[in-house]
């Protein structure tokens, strides 16, 4: 099983996902002779210098490299002693970032303790080991993540049984974590990985696609805890991948659990589409584009923003578009469209617009403005649009109860749906 194009332990970078290079040249010319930094196995920048069928600690014989990011590169490799591959990830020869590998191993730690057979389906750190000062930090080797599955599937939306299904896991990680008084900070669609990649492909009717692949197991892992945050302990001021920051960090409010939930509003809404919802890097276009989909953004909210976020208002509304605007800017933001327009389809009736209502009501629940009333992950999970039954095309084939516990029970058939 492959990555793929992984990028998933890498740390912070904006759509789309950093380059991935190839393996160094492992040739005479290698950069593995050159000495940097006081040593030749690593770069100027601290990062290790990756060589496939070199050793890590005798154990572990590199194959390739899978991803590199600001923290340090992820590369797969054979286990000697067990015979299988891994992942592992090889934190650059840097201080600070020696010290955040400490946090997020403690992070990791906290999860396997309180979930060893891994019911809430995060990623579990097999093993870590120190190797000529880089930390190494050692996960089974997973299938590629959504953002490169979408990529690879021309941004084709996945089917609306698949996104009910990654809903429910995902809500379903995300409690385990509020409930061990974590908060991810980072939920993006490059964070979260197939168990397993296989897929069929089917004919599909919108254009300019004949076909699409459809996975068969839409089984997911939750990665990337380096900078999960623990509530009780120091917050940043500014925290998670800009498409998919909750407004109360861009308003300076200070953040906790619901940003979190914001950040899955996010992901479903580009699960749905194919594409990010909020395809931008400035603030005050964040705030319009919200505005555009979910409509103003409350007064309360203004008021009580922090005075580096008020610039962004002007008598008590969004101060957009301005003279400073540029035309490209409002051209995007024109071009969104409520919430509603994305979820429902216009010919949609009966059953299948029932399920798309309920669809509608969870995003609105978990795209609030306001994170002292935006739905929890808890709360999320016993949502009625888990009730329903769908098939690929979105046609209901029945109904099920759901507990408080987890979104996947047995089917009922044509058993009633409690109202939102």
């Amino acid at each position: 099983m492959s990555f793929g194009n992984y990028h998933g332990y890498s740390g912070h970078y904006h759509h789309p996902p950093i380059h991935v290079p190839g393996a160094p040249n492992t040739g005479p010319g290698s950069n593995r002779s050159a000495p940097t930094n006081g040593t030749h196995w690593d770069d100027k920048e601290g990062h290790y210098i990756v060589v496939p069928n070199d050793n890590l600690n005798g154990k572990y014989k590199i194959i390739r490299l899978l991803g590199q990011g600001t923290f340090g590169k992820v590369v797969e490799c054979y286990d000697r002693d067990t015979g299988k591959h891994c992942a592992i990830k090889i934190i650059r020869a840097v201080q600070k970032y020696r010290d955040a590998s400490k946090i997020e191993t403690r992070v990791l730690n906290t999860l396997k303790q309180n979930d060893p057979g891994n019911t809430y389906k995060c990623l579990h750190l097999n093993a870590s080991f120190d190797f000529k000062n880089h930390v190494c930090m050692v996960f089974d080797l997973l299938g590629q993540s959504i953002y490169d599955w979408l990529k690879d599937n021309a941004f084709c939306p996945f089917p609306p049984n698949q996104i009910q299904q990654f809903a429910g896991q995902l809500l379903n990680s995300v409690a385990f974590l509020h409930r061990l008084q974590l908060i991810h900070t980072d939920l993006k669609p490059e964070n979260i990985l197939l168990a397993n990649g296989s897929y069929r492909d089917t004919p599909y009717k919108k254009p300019p696609h004949k076909t699409r692949r459809i996975l068969l197991n839409p089984e997911i892992r939750l990665i990337d805890f380096g900078s999960a945050t623990f509530e009780k302990e120091h917050h940043s001021s500014v925290v998670s991948t800009r498409h998919y920051r909750a407004p109360e960090i861009i308003l300076g409010l200070g953040w906790s659990y619901p940003c979190d939930i914001w950040s899955i509003g996010c992901i479903l809404v580009e699960f749905l589409t194919g594409e990010a919802l909020f395809q931008t890097h400035d603030n005050l276009e964040h705030l319009a584009m919200m505005q555009a989909v979910l409509g103003p953004i409350p007064e309360r909210l203004i008021r009580a923003s922090h005075k580096s976020a008020q610039k962004y208002f002007a008598h008590g509304r969004l101060d957009y578009p301005n003279e400073e605007t540029k035309r490209n800017s409002q051209k995007y933001v024109k071009a969104l469209r409520p919430l509603r327009d994305y979820v429902i389809p216009p010919d949609c009736t009966g059953e299948e617009a029932a399920f798309a209502d309920k669809f509608l009501k969870l995003l609105q629940g978990l795209l609030s403005y306001d994170p002292e009333i935006r739905i929890t992950a808890a709360q999320a999970l016993r949502h009625p649009y888990f009730n329903f039954v769908v098939d690929d095309d979105g046609r209901v084939l029945g109904f099920k109860k759901v507990s408080s516990a987890s979104p996947t029970n047995a089917v009922v058939p044509g058993s009633s749906v409690s109202a939102a």
